[in-house]
């Protein structure tokens, strides 16, 4: 197993639309591995496979059901692991939520996004099979945020230019600062 380098923003890499999965074997299985153990290094709840540029349709995540509770450590908490191999989204609802997204490739970096609150996306499984699954709460914030990495887009695009551009300088800060020490 290993672990992946992140892609921080403004790698261009990261803005490049990811191509269908079309080999379901054991190497797709080897990097979905690599993906867990780097989402899990960087303590993510989810990873786009373009964030470790590679340029394949292809998300892993390990997503609470719940918050923690006081004294209660997050390994505790029931979750949705998933792999999501070619997902769409083919149903949003009308209603938003806001959700504060944070993101492995803007470390340190949080901001309200509204996005539709119920979603339900269509994917293959890691054996090529179709799936279906309608998400809501984090879970559909957390599908959406990665597929818009599949589609060159991050979390930042949803925000107004000024809060993006404040995002942005305050990433460049903390990386420079990061670079010093």
């Amino acid at each position: 197993m290993a672990i992946y380098s992140i892609l921080i923003h403004p790698d261009p890499r990261l803005r490049l639309p990811a191509q269908p999965v079309t080999h379901f074997d054991d190497a797709l299985a080897e990097i979905v591995q690599n993906m867990y153990e780097t989402m899990y290094h960087f303590h993510g709840i989810g990873l786009a496979a373009p964030q470790v540029n590679i340029q394949q349709r292809l998300i892993v995540m390990d997503v609470p059901q719940r918050s923690a509770e006081e004294g209660e450590k997050a390994e505790q908490i029931p979750s949705d692991k998933l792999v999501l191999v070619n997902p769409e989204i083919v149903q949003r609802s009308e209603e938003c939520q806001d959700y504060e997204e944070g993101c492995l490739s803007l470390p340190n970096q949080y901001a309200l996004v509204t996005r539709p609150a119920n979603i339900t996306v269509r994917y293959q499984d890691i054996t090529g099979a179709t799936q279906e699954r309608a998400a809501q709460g984090l879970l559909s914030v957390c599908i959406q945020h990665e597929i818009d990495h599949l589609n060159g887009g991050l979390f930042i695009d949803h925000l107004s230019r000024l809060k993006r551009e404040r995002l942005e300088k305050k990433l460049a800060k903390s990386l420079k600062n990061t670079k010093k020490s």
